[in-house]
């Protein structure tokens, strides 16, 4: 289902292309609000305007339902930028704060500034979203942007990377595309802030390469996302939220419900709704549905099938590399110990 794309950007510029964006920095370009209305307003409109490209980009690297990747990485990014340009003003009104005694008799304000330089790199899991609402907000607070996609969503990279200068100002806000070398020289870079989406292994390497320069990171890691249903819960309600919650975007979700712990007394009913919900959701065959997506890569689907054998299935378990398809699944007997439990 990937097309085979494998885009780079030429290691040699990254240095000149972070180094221009603080030359713009430095020449106030992004300070009057009126420009940052500007490309948050483009930014809506490169949405808008090539809704099909994104959408048919997210189907060819995840498999995702058309509907699925309109509301998580369309509409939700639109909100964001729409909420940002609704409080624009406000955000960036001069704040009145109270002086200290020492300093009296002086008057104290709160003045809101941009940082300078911010590096946004994100995952592959809502590639669009988790770019695109980060950067957002980076230019709305008057900051010039570096933006890296995943290469693991290569045609989403292929497509951002064809539109972000069609519709962004070039000399503020960049776009490189690439794997570890590009980050890795991307990271080697002085920034003033870095946001970071992804895994824990990773988010080590940008917090150590942020530490050369004291760069301050937000870092958003995911975690393990536990359920506790209680004998007291709305069963049939509790089970559909959580189907819905854990198969989304085939379960890539960082916040994903990941396990549940259930009581003993309603564990057969819980099953038994979740494989209804499921059922409501994807039919008797989610293979075949329209409504489900697939795993990213070969490597994710390998490493996930690996994981499965620390369980038994008590609902799907089914798998097909041939299109990286893994079944909804719910697994038991699982050992607190292992690798399922500690990924």
């Amino acid at each position: 289902m990937t097309m085979q794309l494998d885009p780079h950007t030429d290691l040699s510029t990254i240095s000149g292309i972070v180094a221009n964006l603080r030359h713009t920095y430095d020449s106030r370009t992004t300070r009057p609000l009126a420009w940052r209305r500007q490309q948050l307003q483009n930014m809506i409109k490169m949405l808008d305007e090539n809704e099909e490209a994104f959408l048919d980009a997210l189907k060819t690297d995840l498999g995702k339902p058309m509907v699925e990747g309109f509301i998580t990485d369309i509409a939700f990014v639109t909100g964001e930028i729409k909420l940002m340009l609704k409080n624009l003003n406000k955000w960036n009104e001069v704040e009145k704060v109270p002086t200290p005694l020492v300093a009296m008799p002086a008057k104290s304000v709160l003045i809101p500034e941009p940082l300078g330089v911010v590096c946004v790199i994100a995952p592959w899991n809502y590639p669009v979203q988790l770019l695109l609402v980060p950067a957002a907000g980076a230019i709305a607070a008057g900051n010039t942007v570096i933006m890296k996609p995943s290469e693991v969503s290569p045609t989403v990279s292929a497509v951002l990377a064809r539109l972000v200068p069609k519709y962004l100002d070039t000399k503020a806000i960049a776009l490189i595309e690439g794997g570890v070398p590009e980050t890795t020289e991307l990271l080697a870079q002085k920034f003033d802030h870095i946001f970071y989406t992804g895994n824990g292994k990773i988010g080590r390497v940008v917090m150590a390469a942020a530490a050369v320069n004291l760069t301050p990171v937000t870092l958003e890691l995911g975690g393990k996302s536990p359920v506790i249903i209680d004998k007291s819960a709305n069963i049939e309600v509790a089970a559909r939220r959580v189907a819905w919650g854990k198969w989304l975007n085939a379960g890539q979700t960082c916040v994903a419900p990941d396990y549940v712990l259930v009581d003993a007394s309603v564990e057969d009913k819980f099953v038994n709704a979740l494989r209804t919900s499921i059922t409501d959701f994807y039919g008797a065959n989610p293979h075949t549905s329209d409504s489900y997506g697939r795993v990213v890569s070969p490597r994710h689907f390998d490493r996930l099938v690996t994981l499965m054998n620390g369980g038994t299935p008590i609902i799907g378990g089914e798998s097909a590399a041939a299109d990286r398809y893994i079944a909804p699944t719910v697994l038991g007997n699982v050992n607190l110990d292992s690798p399922l439990m500690q990924e």
